[in-house]
Parts: C-alpha cells; structure tokens; sequence
C-alpha cells in the first residue's frame, strides 16, 4: 500500500515497499508531458514536468505509477563490495578478481582476472582508488578526442561521485563524470562524454545540440541509452 507523507509541508514522500522515497519535481521550459522515473540508486522518484504544471497532478501521477516504481526498486542490486575471487565490472567486462597478499599491490589486468596482491583489508577501498584512477585517465582521452571534434578546448574535468547523476557540464564549463561509467562498456561511457562535451556548445537540449551530439559520438547513441536505462542501476552494486 502506498502513503503519502508530508504532502501538505515540506517535500513529498511515497512509501514503496516499506521504504520512504523523496518525490523530487523538476520543471522544464521545453517539457510537454510528465515523465517519471526512479534514480539508478533508488534514492528518489523524479517527476519531470512542464513550466505550467500541477504540483498536484505530478505528485497523482507518481502515485498513480507506485507498482511500477516498485518494480524498479525491486531490480536495485543488493551492494555487494568486491571481494577475493569474487567479480569486478571493467569496461564492460567481469573481472574475476584474484587476490593474493605475494601479488604486487597496484591492480593489473590480465586474461579476464584482475591481479591484486596486498593485505586483505582495505581491498574494496583500493579497488575503487583503480578504477577512479581508471576513469579519469580513460575519460580525460575520451574529452579530449571529442572536445577536438567540437572545436573546444577541454575542459577541466573532475570526477563524480554522484547518486542520482551521470554527467553534468557548469555554468564555468567544468564538466563532471560519474566514475562508475568506468564499469561500463566503453561506448556506454563515451555517449556520457561526448554528451556533455556538446553542451559546452549548446547549453540546453535544443535540436541543436542533438544535432551537435549525433555528428560528435561515432556510436549508436539510442542504444547506449538503452543500457544505461537498463543495466545503470548495476553500476551501484559493488560500491554503493
């Protein structure tokens, strides 16, 4: 059964499946329908909306989908941290991860397994410490390849740590990228940066920058959406 809390004061809450969710509205100049969707850690419910819509009606209409969402939540994967001979996700591949305390400490990959040796303790916490170093160094190549395509200059990039987002670009033009992209297949990553590059062109999602963006990505940008609609919500799983 779905409650709804602090409708009245304060923001909205829904109750799917025992668990207390924020509603976040967001409204947009060019929207012209409600959309909605759960964040890919589960942490709110986000109603899109028009400039002109209810607040009311975005809250009814998120109500009225509570079995989806509940759906979605359901497909959240349990955290699981990385352990010895367990799995890591690398670039689109599954690493087995082979620990041992002779191997050397710095990670390295080879024949489908990730070789990492010291202590046993602290292993998830390094694990991550690779692959934030992986990301950065694989997507400053990836801004830097579509920022020559644009005709910018890159700019400076920081890494994200982000829940609810994959990528943004500041008002300064410092774009951020969520290193979890960094378990993603390389093409999935990519469409996230050559994304954000267009935006430092095209501040909006005019068709413009559409158009800009399908010139820059040499990919399939619909089905690098497609994966990370469907499969975003797995990037979470091993570091939360």
């Amino acid at each position: 059964m779905i409650d709804w809390l602090r409708r009245d004061r304060g923001p909205p809450q829904i109750v799917l499946a025992g668990r207390t969710v924020p509603v976040v509205l967001r409204r947009h100049a060019r929207t012209r329908r409600m959309t909605l969707r759960l964040a890919p850690d589960g942490s709110e419910v986000r109603v899109t909306l028009p400039q002109w819509g209810r607040t009311a009606d975005a809250l009814d209409f998120a109500q009225s989908r509570s079995a989806w969402l509940e759906s979605q939540l359901a497909r959240i994967p349990t955290a699981a941290p990385p352990a010895p001979e367990g799995t890591l996700a690398y670039c689109g591949e599954t690493l087995r991860i082979a620990w041992s305390p002779t191997l050397p400490r710095k990670p390295r990959v080879a024949d489908g397994a990730l070789l990492i040796g010291g202590p046993e303790t602290g292993l998830p916490a390094r694990l991550r410490r690779w692959l934030e170093q992986e990301a950065l160094a694989l997507m400053g190549a990836d801004l830097a390849f579509y920022c020559a395509r644009a005709g910018v200059d890159p700019p400076l990039l920081r890494l994200s740590r982000a829940q609810r987002r994959w990528g943004s670009c500041a008002g300064d033009g410092t774009i951020r990228l969520n290193w979890r992209l960094v378990q993603a297949p390389a093409e999935v990553r990519r469409s996230v940066v050559a994304h954000e590059v267009a935006h430092l062109v095209h501040f909006d999602h005019s068709p413009a920058f559409h158009a800009l963006l399908a010139d820059l990505f040499e990919g399939d940008l619909p089905a690098a959406n497609r994966w990370l609609h469907r499969e975003g919500r797995g990037l979470y799983a091993a570091f939360g």
